[in-house]
């Protein structure tokens, strides 16, 4: 299994549409000043959050249960930025669309600049031939609000190719969250 360059990467978003909307370099600037850059790196794709966000907030006193989680445990919000309570969590997904080949494994990281202000990204597998926006969840492990951004960098895909073809893939399965849009809450 060998990580793939930015080379690879454009020629898969461009060709095959393994990625939409895809930048086939590295955006910096925004033209309103500061930027967390996104797009084409030199072996990975740094993505976006959309406008989106889900708020963990424990108003009524629930247990957070992945075989029936309260969705009531979340308040929505619609903007820009998004300021997570301090010691909580959020959940956004990506404005990306992915269609992940067979032969491929994508590996979902933080990006560096987030992490230096303790806000962290849960690492995330990407299956063969998963396809969807991703679910994000960004933690804030300070005791201060954080803020994230939409529309800017916000995590990093780091995309495997094997040198064989998995024998069953997440389509294979009929996985749960297969052509998943926007972000998904925990299926049992």
């Amino acid at each position: 299994m060998a990580i793939k360059s930015d080379r690879w990467i454009r020629e898969m978003a461009e060709q095959h549409g393994m990625i939409e909307p895809f930048e086939s370099g590295q955006v910096r600037e925004n033209g309103n000043g500061k930027m967390i850059s996104y797009g084409t790196s030199s072996y990975g794709y740094d993505v976006r959050c959309a406008e989106h966000f889900k708020i963990f907030t424990n108003i009524n006193s629930a247990v957070v249960d992945p075989k029936s989680f309260d969705e009531s445990s979340f308040v929505d919000l619609h903007a820009n930025e998004c300021v997570i309570p301090p010691n909580s969590f959020a959940l956004a997904s990506t404005v990306e669309y992915f269609r992940i080949p067979r032969s491929v494994l994508t590996i979902c990281l933080g990006k560096s600049t987030y992490a230096r202000c303790g806000i962290i990204v849960n690492v995330t597998p990407l299956e063969p031939e998963w396809e969807g926006h991703v679910t994000l969840e960004f933690s804030n492990t300070t005791t201060l609000p954080a803020k994230i951004y939409a529309n800017e960098g916000v995590a990093q895909m780091l995309f495997f190719e094997s040198d064989e073809v998995c024998e069953t893939s997440y389509k294979d399965r009929g996985g749960k969250y297969q052509g998943q849009q926007g972000v998904t809450l925990p299926k049992a």
